[in-house]
Protein backbone atom coordinates (compact mmCIF):
# COMPACT_ATOMS: atom_id res chain seq x y z
CA UNK A 1 0.00 0.00 0.00
CA UNK A 2 1.30 3.46 0.86
CA UNK A 3 3.09 2.68 4.14
CA UNK A 4 6.55 1.34 4.94
CA UNK A 5 8.51 0.50 8.08
CA UNK A 6 8.09 -1.33 11.36
CA UNK A 7 9.11 1.22 14.03
CA UNK A 8 9.94 4.32 11.96
CA UNK A 9 6.82 4.12 9.78
CA UNK A 10 6.23 6.41 6.83
CA UNK A 11 3.06 6.89 4.80
CA UNK A 12 3.01 8.99 1.64
CA UNK A 13 -0.08 10.80 0.36
CA UNK A 14 -1.19 13.19 -2.37
CA UNK A 15 -1.15 13.51 -6.14
CA UNK A 16 1.01 15.35 -8.64
CA UNK A 17 -1.70 17.90 -9.54
CA UNK A 18 -3.87 17.66 -6.41
CA UNK A 19 -3.75 20.11 -3.51
CA UNK A 20 -0.32 18.82 -2.60
CA UNK A 21 1.77 15.89 -1.45
CA UNK A 22 3.21 14.88 1.87
CA UNK A 23 4.22 12.27 4.37
CA UNK A 24 3.18 11.08 7.80
CA UNK A 25 5.96 9.68 10.01
CA UNK A 26 5.09 7.56 13.03
CA UNK A 27 7.66 6.26 15.51
CA UNK A 28 10.08 9.17 15.48
CA UNK A 29 11.48 9.57 19.01
CA UNK A 30 10.52 12.64 20.99
CA UNK A 31 12.98 15.45 21.60
CA UNK A 32 14.64 15.64 18.17
CA UNK A 33 15.38 19.22 17.16
CA UNK A 34 13.63 20.12 13.90
CA UNK A 35 13.33 23.41 12.04
CA UNK A 36 11.90 24.21 8.63
CA UNK A 37 15.36 25.19 7.41
CA UNK A 38 16.66 21.67 8.10
CA UNK A 39 14.79 20.38 5.05
CA UNK A 40 16.04 22.86 2.47
CA UNK A 41 19.47 21.36 1.60
CA UNK A 42 18.06 17.99 0.49
CA UNK A 43 14.86 19.43 -0.98
CA UNK A 44 16.92 21.84 -3.10
CA UNK A 45 18.93 18.91 -4.47
CA UNK A 46 15.72 17.14 -5.46
CA UNK A 47 14.12 20.30 -6.90
CA UNK A 48 14.10 20.89 -10.67
CA UNK A 49 15.99 23.71 -12.35
CA UNK A 50 19.18 22.11 -13.63
CA UNK A 51 19.60 21.38 -17.33
CA UNK A 52 17.82 18.14 -18.15
CA UNK A 53 15.19 18.47 -15.41
CA UNK A 54 11.54 19.45 -15.75
CA UNK A 55 10.68 23.15 -16.17
CA UNK A 56 8.00 22.67 -13.51
CA UNK A 57 9.27 24.46 -10.42
CA UNK A 58 7.65 24.08 -7.02
CA UNK A 59 8.66 26.01 -3.90
CA UNK A 60 8.55 22.80 -1.81
CA UNK A 61 8.11 24.67 1.45
CA UNK A 62 7.45 22.08 4.17
CA UNK A 63 4.38 22.73 6.30
CA UNK A 64 5.04 20.99 9.65
CA UNK A 65 1.43 20.21 10.50
CA UNK A 66 1.77 17.88 13.49
CA UNK A 67 4.23 16.11 15.75
CA UNK A 68 6.60 19.07 16.20
CA UNK A 69 6.19 21.62 19.01
CA UNK A 70 8.59 24.37 20.03
CA UNK A 71 11.18 23.07 17.58
CA UNK A 72 11.18 19.51 18.96
CA UNK A 73 9.49 16.28 17.92
CA UNK A 74 6.75 15.33 20.39
CA UNK A 75 6.65 11.57 19.84
CA UNK A 76 3.29 11.90 18.08
CA UNK A 77 2.89 11.26 14.34
CA UNK A 78 4.63 13.91 12.24
CA UNK A 79 2.77 15.21 9.20
CA UNK A 80 4.63 17.27 6.58
CA UNK A 81 2.72 18.81 3.69
CA UNK A 82 3.90 20.42 0.44
CA UNK A 83 1.44 22.50 -1.59
CA UNK A 84 1.27 22.08 -5.36
CA UNK A 85 1.42 25.59 -6.81
CA UNK A 86 2.66 25.17 -10.40
CA UNK A 87 0.42 22.71 -12.23
CA UNK A 88 -0.84 22.62 -15.83
CA UNK A 89 -3.40 19.83 -15.75
CA UNK A 90 -4.71 20.50 -19.25
CA UNK A 91 -1.54 18.99 -20.68
CA UNK A 92 -2.77 15.55 -19.60
CA UNK A 93 -6.35 15.55 -20.93
CA UNK A 94 -5.59 13.23 -23.85
CA UNK A 95 -4.13 10.56 -21.55
CA UNK A 96 -7.63 9.44 -20.59
CA UNK A 97 -7.97 7.74 -23.95
CA UNK A 98 -4.33 7.47 -25.05
CA UNK A 99 -2.03 6.21 -22.24
CA UNK A 100 1.67 6.95 -22.44
CA UNK A 101 3.93 4.04 -23.40
CA UNK A 102 6.13 3.05 -20.48
CA UNK A 103 4.06 4.97 -17.93
CA UNK A 104 1.47 3.87 -15.35
CA UNK A 105 -1.46 5.53 -17.15
CA UNK A 106 -2.92 2.27 -18.47
CA UNK A 107 -2.36 0.03 -15.44
CA UNK A 108 -3.56 2.75 -13.06
CA UNK A 109 -6.79 3.18 -14.99
CA UNK A 110 -7.47 -0.57 -15.06
CA UNK A 111 -6.51 -1.22 -11.42
CA UNK A 112 -8.58 1.63 -10.01
CA UNK A 113 -11.48 1.44 -12.45
CA UNK A 114 -10.79 4.85 -13.98
CA UNK A 115 -11.27 6.66 -10.66
CA UNK A 116 -7.58 7.49 -10.25
CA UNK A 117 -6.31 11.05 -10.64
CA UNK A 118 -4.43 10.84 -13.96
CA UNK A 119 -3.15 14.44 -14.00
CA UNK A 120 0.63 14.50 -14.04
CA UNK A 121 0.68 10.82 -13.19
CA UNK A 122 -1.44 11.34 -10.07
CA UNK A 123 -0.36 9.15 -7.17
CA UNK A 124 2.20 7.40 -9.38
CA UNK A 125 4.16 10.62 -9.87
CA UNK A 126 7.72 11.17 -8.65
CA UNK A 127 6.28 14.36 -7.13
CA UNK A 128 5.47 12.20 -4.11
CA UNK A 129 9.17 11.67 -3.43
CA UNK A 130 9.19 15.18 -1.94
CA UNK A 131 7.75 13.74 1.25
CA UNK A 132 10.19 10.84 1.19
CA UNK A 133 13.09 13.30 1.10
CA UNK A 134 11.56 15.13 4.08
CA UNK A 135 11.32 11.88 6.07
CA UNK A 136 14.91 11.17 5.13
CA UNK A 137 15.99 14.45 6.68
CA UNK A 138 14.57 13.34 10.04
CA UNK A 139 16.05 9.86 9.65
CA UNK A 140 19.51 11.31 8.97
CA UNK A 141 19.23 13.50 12.07
CA UNK A 142 18.66 10.32 14.10
CA UNK A 143 21.81 8.77 12.58
CA UNK A 144 24.50 11.40 13.24
CA UNK A 145 27.26 8.77 13.30
CA UNK A 146 26.35 7.49 9.83
CA UNK A 147 27.13 9.27 6.55
CA UNK A 148 24.97 8.56 3.50
CA UNK A 149 26.01 9.91 0.10
CA UNK A 150 24.53 9.17 -3.32
CA UNK A 151 25.68 10.53 -6.67
CA UNK A 152 25.01 10.08 -10.38
CA UNK A 153 27.89 8.14 -11.95
CA UNK A 154 26.65 7.95 -15.54
CA UNK A 155 23.75 9.02 -17.75
CA UNK A 156 22.67 7.54 -21.04
CA UNK A 157 25.44 4.93 -20.73
CA UNK A 158 28.14 7.59 -20.55
CA UNK A 159 30.23 9.08 -17.77
CA UNK A 160 30.18 12.34 -19.72
CA UNK A 161 26.87 13.25 -18.16
CA UNK A 162 26.43 16.79 -19.48
CA UNK A 163 27.19 15.71 -23.05
CA UNK A 164 24.67 12.88 -22.78
CA UNK A 165 21.99 15.26 -21.51
CA UNK A 166 22.68 17.77 -24.30
CA UNK A 167 22.27 15.01 -26.87
CA UNK A 168 18.97 13.85 -25.35
CA UNK A 169 17.60 17.41 -25.28
CA UNK A 170 18.58 17.99 -28.91
CA UNK A 171 16.86 14.75 -29.86
CA UNK A 172 13.71 15.55 -27.83
CA UNK A 173 14.33 12.31 -25.99
CA UNK A 174 15.14 11.07 -22.49
CA UNK A 175 17.94 9.02 -20.94
CA UNK A 176 18.44 6.92 -17.83
CA UNK A 177 21.39 6.68 -15.49
CA UNK A 178 23.22 4.91 -12.68
CA UNK A 179 23.17 6.28 -9.14
CA UNK A 180 25.61 4.94 -6.54
CA UNK A 181 25.03 5.15 -2.80
CA UNK A 182 27.74 4.80 -0.14
CA UNK A 183 27.14 4.53 3.60
CA UNK A 184 29.97 4.85 6.12
CA UNK A 185 29.80 4.48 9.89
CA UNK A 186 27.21 1.70 9.82
CA UNK A 187 27.86 -0.70 12.72
CA UNK A 188 28.17 -4.47 12.42
CA UNK A 189 24.97 -6.48 12.85
CA UNK A 190 22.23 -4.49 11.08
CA UNK A 191 19.86 -6.76 9.17
CA UNK A 192 18.53 -10.28 9.47
CA UNK A 193 19.06 -13.52 7.51
CA UNK A 194 16.63 -14.26 4.67
CA UNK A 195 13.39 -12.21 4.57
CA UNK A 196 14.64 -9.13 6.37
CA UNK A 197 18.19 -9.10 5.08
CA UNK A 198 19.65 -5.62 4.75
CA UNK A 199 19.70 -6.06 0.96
CA UNK A 200 16.07 -7.26 0.93
CA UNK A 201 14.66 -4.34 2.89
CA UNK A 202 16.77 -1.76 1.07
CA UNK A 203 15.69 -3.21 -2.27
CA UNK A 204 12.04 -3.10 -1.19
CA UNK A 205 12.33 0.59 -0.34
CA UNK A 206 14.49 1.53 -3.33
CA UNK A 207 12.09 0.00 -5.84
CA UNK A 208 9.39 2.30 -4.49
CA UNK A 209 11.29 5.18 -6.11
CA UNK A 210 9.68 5.77 -9.52
CA UNK A 211 11.93 4.85 -12.51
CA UNK A 212 14.17 2.40 -10.59
CA UNK A 213 14.71 -0.73 -12.70
CA UNK A 214 17.58 -2.50 -10.96
CA UNK A 215 19.83 -2.64 -7.91
CA UNK A 216 23.16 -4.28 -7.13
CA UNK A 217 25.29 -4.44 -3.99
CA UNK A 218 29.08 -4.41 -3.97
CA UNK A 219 30.37 -6.28 -7.00
CA UNK A 220 26.78 -6.91 -8.10
CA UNK A 221 26.40 -8.73 -11.41
CA UNK A 222 30.16 -8.71 -11.91
CA UNK A 223 30.32 -11.35 -9.15
CA UNK A 224 28.95 -13.90 -11.61
CA UNK A 225 32.17 -13.54 -13.63
CA UNK A 226 34.55 -13.92 -10.66
CA UNK A 227 35.97 -16.88 -8.77
CA UNK A 228 35.55 -17.33 -5.05
CA UNK A 229 39.25 -16.67 -4.49
CA UNK A 230 38.88 -13.35 -6.34
CA UNK A 231 35.60 -12.33 -4.73
CA UNK A 232 36.21 -13.19 -1.07
CA UNK A 233 37.06 -10.13 1.02
CA UNK A 234 40.00 -10.86 3.31
CA UNK A 235 39.49 -9.65 6.90
CA UNK A 236 42.51 -7.58 7.95
CA UNK A 237 41.77 -6.48 11.54
CA UNK A 238 39.67 -7.29 14.60
CA UNK A 239 37.03 -4.67 13.69
CA UNK A 240 36.08 -6.75 10.64
CA UNK A 241 37.68 -4.37 8.15
CA UNK A 242 38.31 -6.11 4.83
CA UNK A 243 41.02 -5.64 2.23
CA UNK A 244 38.48 -5.43 -0.59
CA UNK A 245 34.74 -4.80 -0.49
CA UNK A 246 33.11 -6.97 -3.14
CA UNK A 247 30.41 -7.82 -0.58
CA UNK A 248 29.39 -4.17 -0.50
CA UNK A 249 29.41 -4.12 3.31
CA UNK A 250 26.94 -6.98 3.78
CA UNK A 251 27.41 -10.67 4.55
CA UNK A 252 24.50 -13.03 5.14
CA UNK A 253 22.08 -10.13 4.94
CA UNK A 254 23.83 -8.37 7.85
CA UNK A 255 26.09 -5.30 7.81
CA UNK A 256 29.74 -6.25 8.38
CA UNK A 257 31.11 -2.85 9.42
CA UNK A 258 32.65 -1.96 6.07
CA UNK A 259 31.27 0.69 3.75
CA UNK A 260 27.80 -0.17 2.44
CA UNK A 261 27.90 0.25 -1.35
CA UNK A 262 25.09 -0.24 -3.84
CA UNK A 263 24.00 1.09 -7.22
CA UNK A 264 20.58 1.57 -8.82
CA UNK A 265 19.60 1.72 -12.47
CA UNK A 266 17.19 4.52 -13.41
CA UNK A 267 15.18 4.18 -16.61
CA UNK A 268 14.60 6.97 -19.13
CA UNK A 269 11.60 9.18 -18.42
CA UNK A 270 8.52 7.82 -20.21
CA UNK A 271 7.20 11.23 -21.23
CA UNK A 272 9.20 12.42 -24.24
CA UNK A 273 8.54 15.03 -26.93
CA UNK A 274 9.15 12.63 -29.83
CA UNK A 275 5.97 11.27 -31.43
CA UNK A 276 5.08 7.76 -30.24
CA UNK A 277 2.47 5.13 -31.02
CA UNK A 278 -0.16 4.02 -28.50
CA UNK A 279 -3.63 2.54 -28.35
CA UNK A 280 -6.49 5.00 -28.43
CA UNK A 281 -9.06 3.32 -26.19
CA UNK A 282 -11.91 5.43 -27.60
CA UNK A 283 -11.33 4.61 -31.28
CA UNK A 284 -9.80 1.15 -30.52
CA UNK A 285 -7.00 1.98 -32.95
CA UNK A 286 -3.29 2.65 -32.60
CA UNK A 287 -2.69 6.37 -33.03
CA UNK A 288 0.22 8.78 -32.87
CA UNK A 289 0.72 10.28 -29.42
CA UNK A 290 2.21 13.71 -28.85
CA UNK A 291 2.93 14.21 -25.16
CA UNK A 292 2.44 17.69 -23.75
CA UNK A 293 3.57 18.92 -20.36
CA UNK A 294 6.89 19.46 -18.61
CA UNK A 295 9.10 16.48 -18.00
CA UNK A 296 12.65 15.48 -17.09
CA UNK A 297 15.03 14.55 -19.90
CA UNK A 298 17.11 12.73 -17.27
CA UNK A 299 15.20 12.09 -14.05
CA UNK A 300 18.28 10.30 -12.68
CA UNK A 301 19.72 13.77 -11.98
CA UNK A 302 17.24 14.19 -9.14
CA UNK A 303 17.49 10.69 -7.67
CA UNK A 304 20.53 11.03 -5.32
CA UNK A 305 18.74 12.86 -2.45
CA UNK A 306 15.76 10.52 -2.81
CA UNK A 307 18.00 7.46 -2.66
CA UNK A 308 19.78 8.85 0.39
CA UNK A 309 16.42 9.43 2.07
CA UNK A 310 15.18 5.91 1.38
CA UNK A 311 18.45 4.49 2.69
CA UNK A 312 18.23 6.57 5.87
CA UNK A 313 14.60 5.52 6.43
CA UNK A 314 15.54 1.83 6.18
CA UNK A 315 18.59 2.16 8.41
CA UNK A 316 16.88 4.17 11.14
CA UNK A 317 14.03 1.65 11.20
CA UNK A 318 16.53 -1.20 11.71
CA UNK A 319 18.41 0.78 14.37
CA UNK A 320 15.24 1.64 16.31
CA UNK A 321 14.01 -1.96 16.03
CA UNK A 322 17.25 -3.17 17.61
CA UNK A 323 17.24 -0.29 20.14
CA UNK A 324 20.57 1.00 18.86
CA UNK A 325 19.44 4.64 18.87
CA UNK A 326 19.54 6.28 22.33
CA UNK A 327 16.67 8.40 23.54
CA UNK A 328 17.02 11.93 22.21
CA UNK A 329 14.55 13.72 24.48
CA UNK A 330 16.42 15.84 26.99
CA UNK A 331 14.81 18.41 29.27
Amino acid sequence: MNSFGRVFKVQIFGESHGLGVGICIDGCPAGLSVEEADFEPDLSRRRSGAKGTTPRKEADIPELMSGIFNGKTTGAPITIFFKNMNTRSGDYANLLSSPRPGHADYVGKVKFGGFNDYRGGGHFSARLTTGIVAAGVLAKKLLPQITIQAFLTEAGGSQHIEEAIDKALADHNSIGGIVECRVSGLPVGIGEPFWDSLESVLSHAVFAIPAVKGIEFGSGFQAAKMTGWEHNDSIVDVSGKTETNYAGGINGGISNGNELVFRVAIKPTSSIAKPQQTMNFETKKVDELIIQGRHDACVALRVPPILEAMTAIVLVDFMLLEQRIPRVNKH
